[in-house]
This record gives structure tokens, C-alpha cells and sequence, in this order.
């Protein structure tokens, strides 16, 4: 879809007033792939969650690739997904929430600024997170450096460490598409190792103290429920690089019981 304003591409929502009718809210359910419609309100009358993570350590079901959730609390509608950049089902479930009028989070601002890494660590920073050092180029690079593409097409999951000059070439051909766009590099210290951290609701599992604090301020900041943070950490010393989504597929046991339990109402935000 090619217009910002377009209508979103899928269904229009189901209102409180119909999820208060099982069988209403079980139409709502895909009968080929078993996940919860796009636009759906999770309630707690809904008995689906039962089989959140199973004894086997399987995935739940209902976690399936690209499903889209709306959990509604207090006066709030809080979408999860696994992807939320520009002109995705969830950019548009978003924007079609503040064109209604609702209150809707995270908002559309905020994913886009979440996406963009200099944005996203320049307002990280004025939230007193630490964050790595970073600059914009369209062909020198320090070495080692970690690099962002800044193009129209760029995700933040698709990273790239570089260490020598063969590397950092063939990247910067990657990310900059030939040159055409300028990128994004962070200097990365000697002896520095990066940290992927999965992030539900403002929590992680198993996590130092640190991130956990990170973690929760980067929920105050942008208010995406899934993401994972990327962190630098040298020695001791921990510094946010960049936030992108994650998979549900990615996540551990522990934090796919988490988001379960979030969209089970057993955990309140």
C-alpha cells in the first residue's frame, strides 16, 4: 500500500459489545491458522489462553507468525506485534486508532522515531539511558563499527559488525544500496561484545539489572510492547545501539510465558 492515509488491511474491529458474545468471539478466531483476528479486543471472557506454553516447552499457537494482537486495558488499546515499521498491518491498526480518536499505544510517532537510530538514541539519551556514540556517513567508517542502514528499506534488525575494510565495504554496498543512501556507524571498543535483549511490556527474563532498568525506561519512552534492544556492553558498562522488533519464534520459554500472560490478563500493565 502506497498511500499513508489509505484504508488499513484488515477488518474493521470487533466492539466490546460483541466480544461479550462467546460465539461472536470464537467467529473471531482464523479457522485455518487458529490466531486472534487483527483488530480483535482480548477480554477476559475469552477462555483461549489456557494452552499459553505448553509442559514441552512448544510454542503456544496462538504466537504464530505475523498475528497482530489489540489487548484493550482501562481505556487503552495496546498492539502487539512482531513488526512495527512504516506500512505495516500494525503501523496502520495504529493509525487507524488516533484517526478514530482512541487511545491507542504505542503511537505512530513513536515507532517511526523507535526505527530510526539516530532518533531513536538521541531521545533514549535525553531519557538518561546510556547510549553508543554514533555518526552518519555515506563512506568512511571506523573500524571496528557496527552499521545501520538509514534508507527507506532499512530495518534496525538488519545490523552488520565490521571489523576490516573488505567488510565494512561490502556492507556499506548493502546498506547504502551502492551509495545512494547515506548510513548510520557506532565505534565499537576493543574487547566489546553485543547483547540482544528481548523486551515484553517494559520486562525482560534473566537479565542483569542494568538492562532490566533500561528496559523498563525504553517502555516509559516509546511504549512497544515486543522489541528487542541491542546493547553494547563493554566490561561492565552497557550502552543501547539500536531498538528493533523480534520475532515470536525468537523468544525464549520464559518470555513467550510473559507475553501470555499479558495477553491472558494474569499480568497487568
Amino acid at each position: 500500500m502506497n498511500n499513508r492515509w489509505g484504508n488499513p488491511p484488515y477488518p474493521e474491529t470487533l466492539s466490546p459489545a460483541h466480544m461479550a458474545d462467546s460465539d461472536t468471539a470464537a467467529d473471531a478466531i482464523d479457522a485455518h491458522s487458529g490466531t486472534i483476528m487483527p483488530g480483535t479486543f482480548l477480554t477476559p471472557a475469552r477462555d483461549v489462553w489456557n494452552t499459553s506454553v505448553k509442559p514441552n516447552g512448544k510454542k503456544d499457537q496462538l504466537l504464530l507468525k505475523d498475528a497482530l494482537f489489540i489487548l484493550k486495558r482501562d481505556d487503552c488499546h495496546h498492539v502487539i506485534s512482531e513488526n512495527y515499521h512504516y506500512k505495516t498491518e500494525s503501523y496502520y491498526t495504529i493509525l487507524r486508532h488516533e484517526l478514530e480518536g482512541r487511545n491507542v499505544l504505542p503511537s505512530s510517532s513513536a515507532v517511526l522515531d523507535a526505527c530510526v537510530v539516530p532518533i531513536c538514541l538521541e531521545r533514549a539519551k535525553l531519557a538518561g539511558i546510556p547510549v553508543c556514540e554514533w555518526g552518519i556517513s555515506q563512506a568512511y567508517v571506523p573500524l571496528p563499527a557496527i552499521l545501520y542502514g538509514l534508507n527507506y528499506f532499512a530495518t534496525t534488525s538488519d545490523f552488520f559488525v565490521v571489523s576490516d575494510n573488505d567488510k565494512a565495504k561490502e556492507a556499506i554496498k548493502h546498506i547504502s544500496n551502492k551509495g545512494k543512501y547515506p548510513f548510520c556507524y557506532q565505534k565499537l571498543a576493543e574487547g566489546a561484545t553485543i547483547l540482544l535483549v528481548n523486551v515484553i511490556f517494559g520486562r525482560t527474563t534473566n537479565s542483569s539489572t542494568t538492562v532490566a532498568s533500561c528496559a523498563k525506561k525504553i517502555y516509559e519512552l516509546f511504549s512497544i510492547p515486543l522489541l528487542q534492544m541491542v546493547f553494547v556492553k563493554t566490561g561492565e558498562h552497557y550502552a543501547l545501539s539500536s531498538l528493533s522488533s523480534t520475532r515470536y519464534s525468537h523468544l525464549m520459554e520464559s518470555e513467550r510465558s510473559l507475553l501470555c500472560a499479558y495477553l491472558s490478563h494474569k499480568e497487568f500493565l
